[in-house]
């Protein structure tokens, strides 16, 4: 009976997503990205003035939502856990090659989803891509891949993220001018303050119930045959192609897609790097949000990885546009594989040691 209710609970959750993705385009957020935790923390990153590429930066409420939401559920479920430790350099260091991959993409993990729906082929390829990179992953944890073991750590280390998130949003509506925002391009299209904050909060809310992860559901479908989390992400697909096709936006093609390059290779290897990356992680870039808003303040370093490599990614050229992949873009994700290999291979090797 538990299993049936984790199932409802997961699928529930994946269409509520999806629907709020749709909800979130339809009222102002870009299109085929009504929820990119990637794109949304480069977006975050330049309103900070951590990059200068003015067609992406603002401070995006969803993201805080999200922190804010898992943060109260688990206070309310006792499922707050001050805990970190956990080779947090190293994760920091991740969490930056995770977001180089994805704005070489143009999309985390959930805006892959997001695109699929909208009828974006690209984002196809960079599906195979991911899953291709999991499976990488998977390999070296079944080998004995591991990191250091995370200790208990007093209230305060676990609540400074939420509540950093939260002075943040307080700065943000009381002195909106200290940041920068867009006035053209992505970050200049979005929906209203109150409503993406109340979105975000209920995303944060059921990926915290849930247990959502897109790396997770590949990965406990390959390890241990539990195929639960993989149906959220089809729940995000069909209700995403169900809202595009009501809105008279799905369009099935290559080429003309929001946001979006069309360069095949790319695309795969660049959602390779992040499959891969964020299965050593333990989660997607939206389920380290979730873990940050619990108290894990390993989780909150590498969402600060990803924040200080979207400004990494925007102001070395890196990232990708409409207009296709950078040089130096696609060199940064060849070096991102040559990294994750070696972390893969120095802590696999170490907890061999250590047995």
């Amino acid at each position: 009976m538990n299993k049936k209710k984790d199932y409802i609970i997961v699928i529930i959750s994946g269409l509520v997503i999806g629907i709020s993705a749709v909800l979130l385009t339809y009222f102002g957020n870009p299109q085929n990205m009504g929820f990119c935790i990637a794109c949304f923390e480069r977006d975050i990153a330049g309103a900070l003035s951590l990059h200068n590429a003015e067609v992406v930066q603002y401070i995006r409420p969803e993201i805080i939502g999200i922190v804010i939401g898992a943060f109260l559920v688990a206070l309310f479920t006792k499922e707050f856990k001050a805990k970190g430790g956990s080779s947090p350099f190293t994760r920091f260091l991740l969490g930056n090659i995770v977001m180089v991959g994805a704005l070489v993409f143009l999309g985390c993990p959930l805006r892959m989803v997001i695109r699929i729906g909208g009828g974006d082929l690209n984002a196809v390829v960079g599906l195979v891509g991911f899953i291709l990179g999991i499976l990488v992953g998977i390999f070296f944890i079944k080998k004995g891949f591991s990191f250091e073991r995370a200790y208990k750590q007093k209230t305060v280390e676990g609540t400074a993220f939420p509540v950093a998130v939260v002075v943040l949003f307080v700065l943000f509506l009381a002195f909106p001018w200290i940041f920068k925002a867009s006035e053209k391009g992505p970050a200049s299209m979005h929906a209203p303050v109150i409503l993406s904050l109340v979105v975000g909060i209920f995303v944060g809310v059921l990926a915290q119930r849930s247990r959502l992860c897109f790396v997770g559901g590949v990965r406990d479908a390959v390890m241990f045959k539990d195929f639960k989390l993989l149906f959220g992400f089809l729940g995000v697909l069909v209700a995403v192609l169900i809202g595009n096709a009501i809105l008279g936006t799905l369009n099935f093609s290559f080429v003309g897609q929001p946001v979006a390059h069309t360069d095949g290779l790319w695309n795969f290897l660049s959602m390779a790097l992040v499959g891969w990356g964020c299965v050593l992680l333990g989660g997607c870039p939206l389920r380290q949000l979730v873990l940050a808003g619990e108290g894990n303040s390993d989780s909150a370093l590498t969402v600060v990885g990803m924040v200080t490599g979207a400004a990494f990614s925007h102001n070395f050229k890196l990232a990708s546009s409409a207009e296709g992949v950078t040089k130096r873009g696609s060199i940064a994700v060849i070096f991102g594989f040559v990294i994750v290999l070696l972390i893969s291979i120095f802590y696999t090797v170490r907890r061999k040691k250590n047995d």
